[in-house]
């Protein structure tokens, strides 16, 4: 379009910015007063113009821009044009700028001085509040993921339009101030200092970071001299050793991995007290939780210790694979998350191999099987046409459905070929932007295999298959479908890379399924003398991200081979997650998910007996409302099964064991008491109290102490509220942000709904950070949920004021999710019809679709004529 022609108009309600200009290099100067709570600042930007325009478009949000303040220099001209017109356009965050003259093509420099506000929000430019010797102060700090950074400068705030950032801070004297690149000058006037870094590479806005606060740090540094430290608050540095060491080794094994040095001179790792997610990859100064970051030896659980090490490493994975090359658009946001959390899992296995790491790593499938099993999932790539869509994509199927399908890859591609040719893929696009089709492209090219048509049924499509299996005359029948945890048939159809093996593991075959039904001649591959010992396996250790259902004959075998231990742990996990998955969707009859559970009694690998304890809980909480006088049977048939385990592995470490015994024993203890049981109750009780005297006792140590809050909560009622007292008692008194998500965590579970009803308004007290309210909400137990959705009802207003983003999203899809009734299914319909809003239409429509599967279930069971029976039988069998 001619210069002539443009006008304001046509910039508004836009998806993108304009391409006909595009920054170079930003000089920011930010001055924060953190006691007003407020932020000054102006930024010269290096600006190409690529075509005449009377206009310069970029994005801002909540700042306060003079017309005055603003003017545009072309290089090599006299001087400078001011604008006829500034424009802040706040419902599309940008800033229209209109000259009467039009720009000449070329470089040019944009002034702009600008204010803006420190929020509270936990996005932006904001602050965050910490106690330093019995004071409370405010710290500054940003984040802009996805779309922040223009709440902190006037910016092009797309990840494609990298430039360079060179950064100067004006700070109080005795603060310590932070951003991407280490501190070339500091200039000391009297109360306040101006802090000077050095310029950065070039990067996108979203990867900005500068922090001013009071801190202390560790240090220490990689072979080749990177300098890598952990701030903390005063007082707290001997937390960061764990994170420091860990974070050392991961720069180490990601420089080799991905073929490239680390880019930086510094890695920098801080933990923020108000964070709202779990930590964000800035380029050279990672911002973390609290509770991802640090780890007290006396304090913390073997749980945080794993998280700590899986995050940061997640994190340094994003310096190469999001930073260095970032996606194109919002519409790749997968691959940035996927890869990360895939390649974090590869660090951790590295450094921590007797933590089995990659049978954990199922954990992370099934969260991404559960989300995708909706009609209401999206694909992989999924177009964003607009900001306020990116917050939500920020789910388990961009992470954990990514990260599964990333792995589903590599171990049909190989390792070997699949990390060459994701070195090439870096070096190619080191510095600029990628899309989903490059690396396939790399991965193609690296091995010979059609990749782009395999992966393009995994990321553009919802969903994912369900292969059903039937052995006739010799043969395997294979047929797939998409699986859908409503029982509904789906259209989706895949290019399935199958696996499978015969009586044994010495012996596998692969090949690609893409055809609606296939068979399979098993002639060869029969490794077996004896009928008995027969069973066969699809998708070994279920690196692929689809389910599987046997036909009753086969789906005993491998009942038999469970029994007899003949499966690999991985396998083990997925016979019953995908049993479990098969039953909830009426596709299997829930006494024989009965009859496998009871097939584990002789289980050792702790993520296989976390599958069956969480499954155990969810048929629990489903039998309540579907047949509730069958619940002590079935309550009991659990406990019993449960029982020889916990009498094993007991209440005290013994020596020699390792990290999955620590977190089985407090799974296994948490799970019984939320079954009520007696004796785990009164030991709990026991320990405690102790505990309340002594907080030095060995009795209660850190693995144990969540399940001693629940089964202290179980014994909490209206006319009893000691021990919920205690513990409240205790939250205040601690300063370490573990031991307080662990008894926000707790507090929900108790059985009394009035007492449920006061955690939740505890939770909006001002003595619980916004960012830690999920955890409450994620513990509200079985008898509590109704509750729970009653009282979002009558705090939304507040909540939806007060909570914006992925927090957002939490308390939605916590509170709807788990209500089992087609009559809750109508309420929440009709009571978010007038209150849904873009940013959380995706989570309101998921959510009441889960409590529709959940009626659908409930029902199913009710029709299984024989249930009464089974339960009498099976509580008696063990």
């Amino acid at each position: 379009m001619a210069a002539a022609e443009q006008s304001a108009e046509q910039f508004r309600g836009q998806a993108r910015l304009p391409g006909f200009a595009a920054p170079r290099r930003y000089d920011l100067r930010l001055v924060p007063d953190l006691d007003g709570c407020a932020f000054t600042g102006s930024v010269d930007v290096s600006v190409d113009v690529t075509a005449p325009t009377r206009f310069l478009v970029l994005n801002a949000a909540e700042l306060e821009v003079s017309p005055g303040g603003v003017q545009f220099k072309p290089h090599g001209a006299e001087q400078e044009l001011h604008p006829a017109e500034v424009t802040n356009v706040p419902e599309d965050e940008i800033l229209i700028i209109r000259f009467n003259e039009v720009l000449p093509v070329g470089e040019g420099t944009l002034v702009i001085a600008f204010k803006g506000t420190l929020n509270d929000k936990m996005h932006g430019f904001y602050r965050s509040v910490y106690e330093l010797n019995g004071e409370k102060k405010n710290m500054a700090v940003t984040q802009f993921e996805p779309a922040d950074a223009r709440r902190c400068f006037p910016c092009w705030d797309e990840p494609s339009f990298k430039a360079i950032f060179k950064i100067t801070i004006e700070v109080p004297s005795e603060t310590v101030a932070l951003s991407n690149m280490p501190v070339v000058e500091e200039k000391v006037n009297g109360l306040i200092k101006a802090v000077y870094f050095q310029e950065t590479p070039i990067m996108s806005t979203y990867l900005v970071a500068v922090i001013v606060g009071m801190f202390d740090y560790v240090e220490a540094f990689t072979t080749d001299g990177t300098r890598v430290r952990v701030y903390t608050q005063v007082g707290k540095s001997a937390q960061g050793k764990f994170a420091l060491e860990v974070a050392v080794k991961t720069l180490v094994l990601f420089k080799e991995y991905f073929a490239v040095p680390y880019p930086l001179p510094k890695m920098d790792m801080i933990a923020i007290p108000d964070f709202a997610s779990g930590a964000m990859e800035n380029y050279g100064l990672v911002t973390y939780r609290e509770t991802a970051l640090l780890f007290d030896e006396k304090h913390s659980a073997a749980a945080n210790k794993q998280r700590v090490a899986v995050v940061v490493a997640h994190e340094l994975a994003h310096q190469w694979f999001g930073n260095l090359v970032t996606m194109e658009w919002w519409t790749h946001l997968w691959l940035n998350e996927g890869f990360a959390t895939w390649v974090s899992y590869l660090a951790a296995d590295n450094f921590f191999p007797e933590w089995n790491v990659w049978t954990q790593f199922l954990e992370e499938s099934t969260t991404g099987f559960k989300l995708d099993a909706l009609a209401g999932s999206h694909p992989i790539e999924v177009d964003v046409n607009h900001v306020d869509e990116i917050d939500e994509i920020f789910d388990a199927i961009s992470y954990r459905k990514g990260a599964a399908v990333i792995r589903m890859l590599q171990s049909y591609l190989g390792a070997e070929t699949f990390q060459k040719s994701l070195a090439a893929y870096i070096e190619k696009f080191a510095y600029s932007n990628a899309k989903t089709e490059d690396l396939w492209a790399a991965l193609e090219e690296g091995s010979g295999e059609p990749v782009k048509t395999l992966m393009h049924s995994w990321t553009k499509q919802q969903g994912y298959p369900v292969v059903n299996v039937k052995l006739k005359d010799g043969k395997l029948e294979m047929e797939q479908t998409q699986f859908l945890s409503s029982g509904a048939e789906g259209v989706g159809q895949w290019v399935v890379p199958i696996t499978l093996c015969c009586c044994s593991y010495s012996r596998q075959e692969k090949f690609l399924f893409n055809g609606k039904q296939e068979d399979f001649n098993l002639s060869g591959l029969v490794e077996c003398q004896k009928k008995e010992d027969f069973w066969i396996k699809l998708n070994v250790n279920q690196t692929g991200f689809y389910r599987v259902s046997y036909d009753e004959e086969l789906a005993s075998r491998l009942r038999y081979a469970i029994e007899a231990n003949k499966l690999s742990a991985a396998d083990r996990y997925g016979v019953l997650d995908d049993t479990y998955a098969l039953c909830m969707a009426g596709k299997q009859k829930l006494v024989s998910l009965l009859h496998l559970i009871a097939a584990y009694k002789d289980e050792t690998e702790y993520t296989v007996l976390a599958c069956v304890i969480d499954t155990s809980l969810s048929i629990v909480e489903m039998v309540a409302v579907a047949a509730p006088e069958g619940l002590g049977k079935l309550k009991k048939f659990l406990i019993d099964f449960l029982e020889p385990f916990a009498q094993r592995i007991g209440w005290d470490a013994k020596s020699g064991e390792g990290h999955l015994d620590a977190l089985l024993r407090g799974t296994l203890l948490t799970a019984l008491a939320e079954l009520g049981h007696e004796a785990t109750i009164n030991e709990a009780v026991r320990r405690f109290n102790i505990f309340v005297e002594d907080r030095e006792t060995p009795l209660l140590p850190p693995d144990v102490r969540k399940a001693a809050y629940v089964a202290l909560m179980q014994t909490v009622n209206k006319s009893n509220r000691a021990g919920y007292e205690s513990l409240l008692k205790i939250y205040k008194e601690t300063d370490l942000s573990q031991e307080k998500v662990r008894i926000l965590g707790s507090l929900a579970s108790c059985p009394d709904p009035d007492v449920v009803r006061d955690t939740l308004d505890f939770m909006l007290s001002p003595e619980v950070r916004n960012q830690d309210s999920i955890f409450l909400l994620r513990g509200v137990g079985a008898a509590g949920h109704e509750v729970a959705w009653t009282w979002l009802k009558e705090k939304w207003d507040y909540i939806s004021d007060t909570f914006s983003g992925t927090l957002l999203t939490y308390f939605v899809s916590t509170t709807v999710s788990p209500l089992r009734t087609d009559e809750m299914g109508d309420d929440a319909e009709e009571f978010f019809k007038s209150r849904t809003k873009a940013n959380i239409a995706r989570t309101v429509k998921q959510s009441i679709e889960r409590v529709r599967i959940n009626a659908k279930w409930v029902e199913s069971t009710r029709a299984e004529a024989n249930l009464g029976n089974v339960l009498k039988e099976i509580s008696h069998d063990h």
